[in-house]
């Protein structure tokens, strides 16, 4: 069996080539880029994320988003023999939440090691050169290359983020730092977003307090920020802190092997009568938006992207690829604005967004804007200070001309049932809380930023210019007002 895994993982074959792809779902990317002093980007190395969308029988649809670092081999292999695992045959409907639960907890541990048994002869022959190497103290060019061959070979790992439906109910299983929102419209129309489940990384208190358990030194785990490179916790692959990880000195008290690759799973969450999608979203994608924003809105504004570009765009995918390009946008337009948080964002990772719509219809293309039904967003500045703006707006002003759109709290907590009918459209604004500095936002769901207009075609002034869907003026007195340090705002911010 190891060899036939070997034989796949260097051919183009995949074990999952008659799958069916899962149309309700949709997936942009974006590879990682360095920003040069001009502001132009180049890609220092090959995408390495992976993800997967399959629909499977008896009603079972898997969908997954992986990190990978130091090559895709890792994230490839998980993406591939994780479904292998789970749509051929392993799961049916007639399995209870824990006979799931236990099914994905031991495809994750089939796929960990699944991987390992794949580069054993070659771990073997770096062990061997390593030793000849040392024995003799002599420098041989061709071992030295076989060396740094092999270890391109096995390094590199991944984390992921993976989500599986069947009876119509989500189970979430979460090793590393991806992401996972769910977005429910609720009966009142608005939207309630929740981030299931907790990132495994340095910062987390509960993976620190694991690792002490191990006798790992978590205050100098918290301080370095990065254990062997990553700052993930759990990831799968990576055998320089499964295998050799003694030798790693932050890791080398640990009783047992401290970094794991036992998924955290939520659920099950019934989707019935649910109208709204659901968000999967790589580290890459997540930290380019916190680099140019900060983290404290970042599920709200992926949330108002998603939302505006499935009002927009003709296909799921399209919009999934639309969210992604923003997110570039924005992290570039930071980083040449030279503004406070530019210094954050000099490069970013690869990027990649899944959406899987449930009950959520697209809007029809052919609407204009006075016509409603349609979500417009807006890309308005954000404050140059960290965490003291009152205003707090958020990075999509989003105008539909009915129902509103409500962020909640990151919480794993158990939604409400209470939904919409499936044809009511669960578009809307947005309304956040930050509990840090006690300040809120919102965009009015009553259209009143937008100026009227006939259905006819605008027609051009005196100067050649068309009257704008848009009045900015509210925003640039509040945004003025935050701002002027006790100084008038004329000849500031906004249109003269």
């Amino acid at each position: 069996m190891a060899a036939q895994r070997r034989n796949l993982m260097q051919s183009h074959q995949s074990w999952t080539d008659d799958l069916p792809l899962c149309q309700m779902c949709g997936v942009g990317t974006a590879p990682n880029c360095v920003y040069g002093p001009d502001g132009k980007g180049t890609q220092s190395h090959t995408n390495e994320d992976g993800h997967l969308r399959f629909r499977g029988e008896d009603g079972c649809f898997l969908y997954g988003v992986f990190n990978g670092y130091d090559g895709s081999r890792v994230a490839s292999f998980a993406s591939q023999c994780l479904t292998a695992e789970l749509l051929l045959g392993q799961i049916n409907s007639s399995h209870t939440d824990n006979d799931i639960r236990r099914i994905l907890s031991q495809a994750f541990d089939v796929v960990e090691k699944s991987y390992f048994e794949t580069i054993d002869d070659a771990l073997a022959e770096k062990a061997n050169l390593s030793s000849y190497h040392l024995q003799h103290n002599e420098v041989h060019i061709d071992i030295s290359e076989r060396l740094k061959e092999l270890e391109q070979e096995v390094s590199g790992g991944a984390t992921a983020i993976v989500a599986l439906i069947i009876n119509n109910k989500l189970y979430i299983a979460n090793v590393g730092t991806n992401r996972a929102l769910l977005c429910k419209s609720s009966s009142d129309g608005q939207n309630q977003v929740l981030q299931i489940g907790r990132p495994h990384n340095t910062d987390s208190e509960d993976e620190l307090q694991r690792l002490a358990a191990l006798g790992v030194d978590s205050a100098r785990v918290r301080q370095a920020g990065q254990i062997a490179g990553q700052t993930s916790t759990r990831r799968l692959g990576d055998y320089r802190v499964k295998l050799n990880y003694n030798d790693i000195d932050l890791l080398s008290a640990a009783k047992t092997k401290p970094i794991v690759s036992e998924p955290e799973i939520h659920g099950s969450q019934s989707l019935d009568n649910i109208s709204g999608f659901l968000v999967l979203m790589s580290e890459g994608l997540i930290t380019a938006l916190e680099s140019a924003h900060g983290p404290e809105q970042v599920n709200q504004e992926i949330v108002a992207m998603v939302a505006a570009e499935l009002a927009q765009q003709a296909s799921i995918e399209a919009a999934a690829q639309s969210v992604v390009d923003r997110v570039k946008r924005l992290h570039h337009d930071v980083y040449v604005s030279g503004r406070q948080r530019a210094v954050y964002c000099s490069r970013h990772e690869d990027m990649t967004l899944l959406i899987r719509t449930i009950n959520y219809p697209l809007a029809d293309g052919a609407l204009t804007p006075t016509q409603g039904g349609r979500i417009y967003p807006v890309s308005v500045p954000y404050s140059n200070s960290q965490s003291t703006s009152k205003t707090s707006v958020t990075l999509s002003l989003v105008m539909p001309s009915q129902s509103t759109l409500t962020n909640g709290t990151n919480t794993a907590s158990t939604l409400e049932e209470g939904t919409p009918t499936p044809g009511q459209s669960p578009t809307a604004t947005l309304q956040s809380t930050n509990t840090q500095t006690q300040s809120s936002s919102s965009s009015s769901g009553d259209g009143s930023l937008f100026r009227q207009r006939g259905s006819q075609a605008a027609q051009p002034d005196e100067t050649g210019r068309v009257l704008p869907y848009v009045d900015f003026s509210q925003f640039y007195r509040l945004w003025g007002s935050d701002h002027s340090d006790g100084q008038s705002t004329q000849g500031g911010l906004g249109p003269q």
